[in-house]
């Protein structure tokens, strides 16, 4: 896979670059003499890294300048336009307005414009960030990278200057050891899995570790034994049964006397309230009977009769008649009011009868609370042995709460041992497969270190090691280093020209390892001539052609202060191989030709 071309939808701030299937150089003059002695000039070489790298969908950063200042760049949509396996192309657009969604187009012809292009004509529009990222590692069909996603190697592609700082770990990998070295060394033809592993199973160890050490920490540091936490226990708990045997032989109706003094006001509350009830139903009672008294007839007209004789009065005829007649009413209305008055006295005699049965129940439920208020004594006892009680409860609960710590740091022990077990057994897999690879000259580590002594000793005539080693940990340690005569490393790459010669070898020596499999064929190095002498450039060229004609693609910056001499009708690169020029002259001459920011 190569880069075939990038543009945008605005020419005249951005113009389209078409990039050569070999070498492609983005050159910078500086024709301004106040500029010359400057270290930065500002005119994109470095930026068009940055512009490939958003356009493989990295992440939204608020510093990349594209989104620090938004309101310059929101109008710009940009396209790359890449060359797969298979001699087919791939479009991929994103806008800096709405970076997160992306769209993507597979072509048979490139040097294509699909600035233009309705959101209908493209293979995939809109596509969400994480999605689109997905889509376009299948896409582009990086195979040899797997089960790494694409993203995971542009860093050794695209190196920018703050990328030459080291050969191998790159400003991008910020994370720790375990996010990139089993990538590394997957490139370099070592059994990754292991080295994956090997990690996880130390994060597992770590955190196992960090928990023995948190509930040591709750034991407040004091770890007593298991099986003497269980003996105390025990005995707690025996005399707690003890103790509860005691409380359960106390005979109380309820469980405290202010409960039950409460208890008796509300039953002498409602004595009260009956008796008064049951002398009212006496009076009525009393009522109900002497009414029952007062409603005899004592009117008997025959004895009126005789007295009316006597008198020398008759009473006869229709008097005696009408008199006969009034009693006869007046008896049938006493007969009623008897019946009424006899129904409500049986009614009172009942609700008596129930009242004194109640009162009788509840007198002795009041004398049996004042007893039990009374006995003091038996109070206190109880109060004394559940005090104890509770106490060994708490001591028995904080027990058991030790023996589960106990247990559990058994079992994190238990685990350990475990995990540093299999760790150990990882890092002699690991041991064993590094010196296999090591000791194999047909395997691929073996042909990366080759290409990489054969490209620093063609530029500086000085053997240069690349080599991979396990430490005491396990962990893979690898290191670049430029040999003296005697083939003893010296320290001249500690020094940045030559640890930047090292990037760009090492860079170039994985790819053409590589080139027999699907695995990227294009290298982006930004400054690559910068402090090297004229002599070490025209090496550095010379092997960059090399490997160009191999079939690697190769984009270079430089300014033209940093060209190796040359005479005016032998010129260091043809006209076609300059892809970009840029200038200090005005604003024509940026990669983005508008005002600075």
């Amino acid at each position: 896979m190569k880069l075939s071309k990038l543009y945008s939808n605005t020419p005249s701030e951005f113009g389209p670059i078409k990039f050569n299937p070999g070498l492609n150089v983005v050159l910078a003059e500086i024709r301004l003499p106040e500029n010359r002695k400057k270290d930065t000039h500002n005119l994109g070489k470095t930026t068009l890294g940055r512009m490939l790298d958003f356009a493989f969908l990295s992440g939204r950063d608020p510093k990349f300048f594209l989104f620090k200042h938004l309101d310059r760049f929101s109008h710009f949509v940009f396209f790359l336009e890449v060359e797969l396996f298979d001699g087919s192309f791939l479009t991929i657009r994103r806008n800096v307005a709405e970076a997160s969604k992306i769209a993507f187009k597979k072509h048979a012809i490139g040097n294509q414009d699909f600035s233009n292009a309705t959101d209908g004509e493209w293979d995939h529009s809109d596509v969400p960030f994480d999605r689109a990222r997905e889509l376009l590692d299948s896409l582009l069909d990086w195979r040899a990278l797997k089960p790494w996603a694409y993203r995971k190697g542009l860093g050794y592609l695209l190196r920018s200057q703050d990328d030459f700082r080291d050969v191998f770990h790159l400003r991008k990998f910020a994370n720790t050891h375990a996010d990139w070295k089993p990538f590394l060394a997957h490139i370099l033809g070592f059994e990754a899995d292991l080295v994956v592993r090997h990690y996880e199973k130390e994060q597992q160890l770590a955190d196992k570790q960090a928990t023995a050490t948190t509930i040591k920490q709750e034991l407040g540091g004091s770890i007593e034994d298991a099986s003497k936490i269980d003996g105390i226990l025990l005995l707690k708990q025996q005399e707690a049964d003890k103790k509860q045997l005691l409380l359960d032989a106390f005979d109380f109706r309820a469980q405290d006397k202010a409960q039950t003094k409460q208890l008796v006001d509300e039953v002498d509350e409602r004595i009260g309230a009956l008796n008064a009830r049951r002398y009212s139903l006496t009076q009525n009672r009393k009522k109900i009977v002497a009414s029952l008294d007062e409603d005899r007839i004592l009117f008997d007209p025959e004895e009126a009769k005789k007295l009316f004789a006597e008198a020398g009065v008759l009473f006869d005829g229709q008097l005696k008649k009408d008199f006969k007649q009034l009693i006869s009413f007046n008896r049938a209305i006493t007969d009623e009011r008897q019946g009424y008055l006899q129904e409500e006295r049986a009614e009172i005699e009942s609700e008596l009868k129930q009242i004194g049965t109640t009162l009788n129940a509840l007198g002795k439920r009041r004398s049996e609370m004042l007893a039990f208020l009374s006995g003091t004594d038996a109070f206190a006892k109880y109060k004394q042995v559940s005090g104890e009680l509770v106490t060994l409860r708490a001591d028995i609960h904080s027990l058991e709460r030790q023996r589960a710590f106990l247990h559990r740091l058994q079992e994190l022990r238990s685990e350990i041992r475990a995990l540093t077990e299999e760790r150990g057994q990882l890092q002699s897999a690991i041991e064993a497969n590094v010196e296999a690879q090591n000791a194999d000259k047909d395997s691929l580590f073996s042909s990366i270190r080759l290409f990489f002594n054969e490209i620093v000793e063609e530029v500086v005539d000085r053997k240069a090691l690349l080599s991979v080693s396990p430490n005491l940990q396990g962990h893979l340690e690898f290191k670049a280093e430029i040999l003296d005569e005697a083939g003893n490393a010296t320290s001249a790459d500690l020094g940045h020209t030559y640890r930047k010669l090292l990037c760009v070898a090492f860079d170039m020596a994985v790819l053409r390892a590589h080139l027999n499999e699907n695995f990227p064929r294009f290298v982006y190095h930004d400054g690559v001539f910068e402090s090297l002498d004229d002599r070490k450039k025209e090496n550095l060229l010379n092997v960059i052609n090399e490997y160009t004609s191999l079939g690697l693609q190769s984009v270079i910056t430089l300014i033209d202060s940093d060209l190796p001499p040359r005479a005016d009708d032998n010129p260091v690169f043809d006209q076609s191989e300059i892809i970009v020029l840029l200038h200090d002259e005005d604003e024509s001459g940026r990669l983005f030709r508008v005002p600075s920011w």
